[in-house]
């Protein structure tokens, strides 16, 4: 997952095809539990003219309770291909938003039609992971997916491309909440993604039993 991160990362500002040429300082101080979400955030701490450092961090969250557990960090560096000369690009700070969840992939063959295509199969698994982070942040409650509203292919994402998955709540009701997904794809040497698919998903509160329940605290949002 972090080296999925860093390659990301560094591709976006590189603008070239990258590999991992070393991984240091690894620091494991905790294991991920299951059910636990897994997150992995970090920055660029030098630029050359054909590498970059990255420090990352993964970090344990207990969706129920909001807890967070920092549990691995190391320092990669990746390296651009000498025969891709594209010039490295500044990407532009973005302000953090606690309501919006992202969730990058990276798309591989195996995860393909036979036409080079993603497979709406995983772009639907995708869409929903990142569901079911924002409904359980949001509601700090056990919940499950009860229904998908439309969901429209208008572009597809092919083999090598950064895939992006943002869900935001945007509705909540006395037992459920509904999350507005949107997925973008972007060629890491060309950038400018591109919308590939929407869908919005509806969550309920349950119990032990798999029962509704009331939200334990949650303004109706509109």
């Amino acid at each position: 997952m972090m080296d999925k991160f860093a390659f990301v990362l560094a591709s976006r500002h590189l603008r070239r095809t990258v590999v991992t040429a070393a991984l240091t300082d690894t620091d494991f101080r905790a294991p991920v539990p299951v059910g636990h979400l897994a997150e992995v955030d970090g920055r660029i701490v030098h630029c050359g003219r054909r590498s970059v450092v990255i420090e990352a961090e993964l970090v344990a969250e207990n969706m129920l309770s909001g807890q967070r557990q920092s549990c691995l960090s190391g320092r990669f560096v990746m390296v651009g291909q000498e025969q891709e000369a594209a010039a490295p690009t500044l990407l532009p700070s973005v302000a953090d938003e606690d309501e919006l969840v992202r969730v990058v992939e990276i798309v591989f063959p195996g995860q393909t039609n036979h036409h080079g295509f993603l497979h709406g199969g995983f772009a639907l698994d995708w869409l929903a992971k990142a569901a079911l982070v924002a409904a359980s942040r949001r509601a700090r409650q056990s919940v499950l997916m009860v229904s998908s509203k439309t969901l429209d292919f208008v572009a597809p994402a092919r083999v090598g491309d950064i895939v992006e998955t943002t869900a935001r709540v945007v509705a909540v009701g006395r037992t459920s909440l509904t999350v507005a997904t949107e997925m973008t794809a972007e060629c890491p040497l060309a950038g400018e993604p591109q919308r590939c698919t929407q869908a919005d998903f509806v969550f309920v509160a349950v119990d032990g039993d798999g029962r509704p329940v009331p939200l334990a605290s949650a303004p109706f949002l509109q």
